[in-house]
């Protein structure tokens, strides 16, 4: 009864993966590393006598063991990935930050400068002057 649990299990494991991979909801980076998570948690459920001798090779005297211990290196393994896509991501996320802030200053800087030629004025010494920060302009 607990092997065929845990084979259904696996399959409904592979199933969900094979599922958000088709509708894009999971990168196919990731899906690769679930669908062998899968794959081998079906394979130990069909033939669970297989932990079993691996163990034997092992020297792990109690199969349980190897696979908690398989797992906890498979976990660490996918929690280490994962922060450092997150790192990668805080770095682009701040230089975009930086990118939209001087693109939004010289927007305001441009918009100061057509607001004040249409008017038919001379253009403030702020907005003429191409050091300047355009910290002094507001938007309208």
């Amino acid at each position: 009864m607990a092997v065929a649990a845990a084979f259904i299990f696996s399959l409904l494991m592979v199933v969900i993966v094979l599922v958000m991979l088709r509708r894009r909801k999971l990168r196919e980076k990731y899906a690769v590393l679930w669908l062998l998570v899968g794959g081998g948690a079906l394979i130990l459920a069909g033939w669970p006598q297989l932990l079993a001798l691996v163990s034997g090779w092992l020297g792990v005297e109690v199969p349980a063991n190897l696979l908690f211990a398989m797992s906890i290196v498979l976990l660490m393994g996918v929690s280490l990935h994962l922060s450092w896509e997150l790192s990668m991501v805080e770095d682009e996320s701040r230089v975009l930050a930086e990118e939209v802030a001087v693109l939004e200053t010289a927007v305001r800087q441009l918009r100061t400068q057509v607001d004040a030629l249409g008017a038919g004025t001379s253009l403030p010494a702020a907005a003429s002057d191409p050091q300047s920060d355009g910290r002094e302009e507001f938007l309208p």
